[in-house]
């Protein structure tokens, strides 16, 4: 499928350029990339680069903070039953198990409620609502959901049980009657960062309390914190960027051995750890427990301090992930031939809906993101079963989903989500009508250049540039994720070296040559391309860099994500 490669210039200072270039010893793409995030001095540069704990922001700048440690600190006294209600999946099993864990060092009657994802659906529900009642519950604390169960929360609050809502979510208009609620989205909230992840919200939370009972281990509880939000894909910037950075430092050290033997099964026993590990690997074997069946192993895994129970729990989820993967890819097939077959022409869909009474709702999620990966279109999938439609939706850059779903809500039971990720239920009945809607809204809203698959490029660079030096560099701009992406770079007439071959799978090994510097390049599921790139033949890469380890071996090997022939375009 043709990409377009777009170059992103940004006009910066070129003596300032210069000057911190000289000053932090780095070349002046490193400085340039500094500039671009208004980082102007050496001393901004070494803060950005060394995240500390005393960055953080204080937890009381949120609204309501001390009326919620206060209600909290009334339960721990009078020993109510606080039942945290949290989500199944990697954000909200982390959510949960840091108040839990928390909350039991303060020696609170505590424990935790997370709904069944197949019978109770996201969020907070009757069946829900039913189970809190069963538990003589004094106080509920929903994690990573509640901002829009307005009837469920209202419900609870009739019994006599206070609910302190926190979340990360959207809030709409309306608001649940809790007895408090905690979410930086709030309007008029004055926390200086609005992009933390359920599990952020929940240290926050902690935080407070660890503070008001003159507790100083909060640091222990950074690494659950940082795998959610990781895994969230919510932007690593300002405050996500501190808890993901020290996280990944906390994760290194391997003090919780629910994720010690999660990790060794990934294959990064004694390896450094970075986001990508967390994306790719950490964070799908914990969702699958929540996918496929109960994310009750998911939080039993992250709070265990026993370690046979660890290794059980560990390959427990590794197995389950294993058959998630199956289910995946045969769903990920059915859609595709289901798009062949609904679709004349692709090029007048511009969000895509399938529906199926075939699929597991717990891998519907992932495999639209696998949709938006090969079409590049917002889409929503839904699975049919006893006469409701639950779905998932995933969109692209530029298209607010949340708000597409915001303008058709009649249509629906109910939705949540934000801007790039969706939920809903919906009446079978009405799905023809809303696909319809959906389509001619997105039409508005789009162009037909906005589903062309895109590469956003951050910098031409020629390969003279690529050293070990300049790769140290880089890596310090990790953790990489959303608004922090690892750097996407373009170098033109580069000479190919050999013959491209594949390896695995469908990979792509090849070696490029300029002037005197020669990078080796790994193109992932690009094998198909080895038998149009001739030796010799001069091409256009767009790539990021790693640094690759091979048998104790380190060698700088680039990424690729795409491939022109030089003067195509």
């Amino acid at each position: 499928m043709r990409k377009r490669w777009i170059l992103h210039e940004t006009d910066v200072n070129e003596s300032l350029q210069k000057s911190l270039a000289k000053e932090l010893s780095c070349d002046e793409v490193i400085a340039k990339f500094l500039l671009k995030k208004d980082i102007t001095t050496a001393e901004d540069a070494n803060k950005f680069f060394k995240p500390k704990f005393e960055d953080l922001h204080s937890p009381w700048l949120f609204s309501d903070m001390k009326k919620a440690v206060d209600r909290i600190q009334k339960a721990i006294s009078n020993h109510e039953k606080i039942i945290i209600y949290g989500d199944y999946d990697v954000d909200g099993t982390t959510a949960t198990s840091i108040l839990l864990l928390g909350l039991r060092e303060l020696n609170a009657n505590v424990d935790y409620y997370i709904p069944n994802r197949i019978s109770d659906g996201y969020g907070m529900s009757e069946t829900g609502n039913a189970a809190l009642t069963n538990m003589n519950v004094g106080l509920v604390i929903t994690v990573d959901c509640g901002i829009d169960a307005v009837d469920e929360i209202n419900e609870l609050s009739k019994m006599g049980i206070d609910v302190i809502i926190t979340d990360h979510h959207t809030p709409k208009e309306i608001l649940p009657e809790a007895h408090v609620i905690i979410d930086a989205k709030l309007k008029n909230c004055p926390y200086p960062f609005s992009e933390l992840a359920g599990a952020g919200v929940a240290f926050k939370v902690l935080q407070a309390l660890f503070l008001e009972n003159n507790r100083d281990n909060i640091i222990d509880y950074i690494d659950l914190a940082g795998l959610g939000t990781i895994a969230d894909i919510v932007p690593l910037t300002g405050e996500n960027r501190i808890i993901a950075t020290l996280a990944i430092d906390k994760l290194e050290e391997r003090k919780n051995i629910g994720l010690k033997y999660l990790m060794n099964l990934c294959g990064l026993k004694e390896k450094k750890i970075r986001s990508s590990d967390v994306v790719f690997k950490i964070a799908p074997r914990i969702n699958a427990a929540g996918r496929l069946s109960s994310a009750d192993r998911a939080v039993n895994l992250l709070t265990t301090d026993q370690v046979e129970k660890a290794k059980d729990l560990a390959l427990s989820i590794h197995t389950e992930n294993t058959r998630r993967q199956a289910i995946d890819q045969k769903t990920f097939q059915e859609a595709r031939d289901m798009i062949e077959v609904k679709y004349d022409n692709l090029d007048d869909v511009f969000l895509i809906v399938l529906a199926s009474e075939n699929w597991h709702p717990g891998v519907v999620g992932i495999v639209a993101s696998k949709i938006v990966e090969h079409y590049n279109r917002p889409n929503i999938l839904i699975t049919i079963e006893d006469g409701e439609g639950r779905g998932s939706g995933r969109s692209i850059a530029g298209f607010n989903l949340f708000d597409c779903l915001s303008e058709f809500q009649d249509y629906l039971i109910s939705f949540g989500g934000h801007k790039y990720a969706a939920g809903l239920a919906i009446l079978p009945e009405y799905i023809p009508e809303f696909e319809e809607k959906l389509n001619e809204y997105a039409k508005n809203k789009m162009t037909p250049e906005d589903i062309i698959p895109q590469i956003s490029i951050s910098e031409e660079i020629q390969l003279d540039t690529v050293n070990n030096n300049f790769i140290q560099w880089l890596k310090l701009f990790a953790p990489f994720g959303p608004r922090n992406m690892s750097p996407v770079f373009m170098s033109n007439k580069v000479q190919i070296v050999g013959y491209p071959y594949t390896v695995g799978t469908n990979h792509l090994k090849m070696k490029v040559k300029q002037n005197y510097t020669t990078l080796d390049c790994i193109g992932f599921n690009m094998g198909e391309l080895a038998p149009f790139l001739k030796k010799g033949s001069f091409v256009d890469i767009a790539y990021s860099l790693e640094e690759n380890e091979w048998r104790n071996i380190k060698k700088i090997q680039a990424k690729l994500k795409d491939i022109r022939p030089h003067n195509a375009y």
